[in-house]
């Protein structure tokens, strides 16, 4: 394990929000007996990187995290709407991190891709751990960005905790401007970067957003860590981080073998947004670096 990098950033707000789907290919793809509402980038054109799966936050939409995936042209990217997020529809029964993990790779399979670099916020990124730990064979790196190992986490600001839990910050602007750096600190500053994330969101059903919280609800990736996720991971964290205190990047940095830590000074729970030109770059740079002697190993199996 490397020891941490610390980025001093700045408080840019997002780009012009208006249009973020424009590149996307947008379809309803019919994946182990689910109907997931899908967005892919550029799948069809030649690349020297594999593509990137990408595991978005609870509640959240594809257009929430679209941005970044415009701001990397030189890789494919693959998302998906969680059943009831979105414009998934509901599901009709519950799944857990084994069943959707099997879904997406079900995914990969009828979107003719084999290998991908996997990316997770948030919630998600408990997903992408699950993810690349399931289906070792098809992932190449793992980027977790705010994000923990699950049950056993430190958690975060129980004022931050409680407002995050109201489903109304999906469906009431005053209640979402009035509470947005208690939840996602002060790194998109402006009114207008508040409005501008929350002209992305959708709500999600009540079943959506319920079957979400009881997918990882006693789920825990520690234990398993050390022993089964042996593939190069990136772990961005944000210092001011109020929901996944950066004290869970450290955690998971100590469990995961070949692992590296950024820390974005400033970085609240949208730092992704909010230091976009940071993150994108850190996350170009470990993408693009040289492959370690496991990966060629794998390369030259294959």
């Amino acid at each position: 394990m490397l020891p941490p990098t610390r980025i001093k950033c700045g408080s840019k707000g997002p780009n012009s929000l208006s249009d973020v789907m424009k590149n996307a290919e947008v379809s309803m793809q019919q994946v182990g007996g689910r109907t997931l509402r899908t967005a892919t980038w550029r799948l069809d054109k030649p690349s020297d990187h594999p593509p990137v799966l990408f595991f978005n936050g609870i509640g959240a939409n594809i257009e929430a995290v679209a941005p970044l995936a415009d701001a990397l042209p030189e890789r494919g990217f693959i998302m998906f709407d969680m059943p009831g997020v979105g414009e998934s529809p509901d599901p009709v029964v519950p799944y857990t991190p084994f069943t959707i993990s099997w879904t997406a790779a079900q995914l990969l399979d009828k979107l003719g891709v084999d290998e991908v670099d996997v990316m997770g916020i948030s919630w998600g990124g408990g997903i992408a751990q699950h993810f690349t730990m399931q289906h070792p064979g098809r992932t190449r790196r793992l980027v977790l960005i705010a994000t923990s190992a699950g049950m056993l986490m430190m958690p975060g600001s129980p004022k931050a905790l409680t407002k995050m839990a109201n489903p109304r910050r999906y469906v009431d602007a005053d209640y979402m401007i009035k509470n947005f750096e208690t939840l996602y600190g002060e790194g998109l500053g402006k009114s207008s970067g508040k409005k501008g994330h929350m002209s992305l969101l959708k709500p999600p059903s009540p079943r959506g957003y319920m079957y979400q919280l009881l997918c990882m609800l006693g789920w825990t990736s520690a234990p398993a860590l050390p022993f089964l996720l042996r593939k190069k991971t990136l772990i961005m964290m944000g210092d001011d981080d109020a929901i996944v205190p950066l004290a869970n990047g450290k955690f998971l940095s100590m469990l995961i073998p070949d692992s590296e830590m950024i820390v974005m000074e400033g970085g609240g729970h949208l730092f992704l947004l909010s230091h976009k030109e940071q993150s994108v770059a850190a996350i170009r740079e470990f993408l693009d670096s040289p492959h370690t002697s496991a990966e060629a190993g794998e390369a030259k199996a294959a």
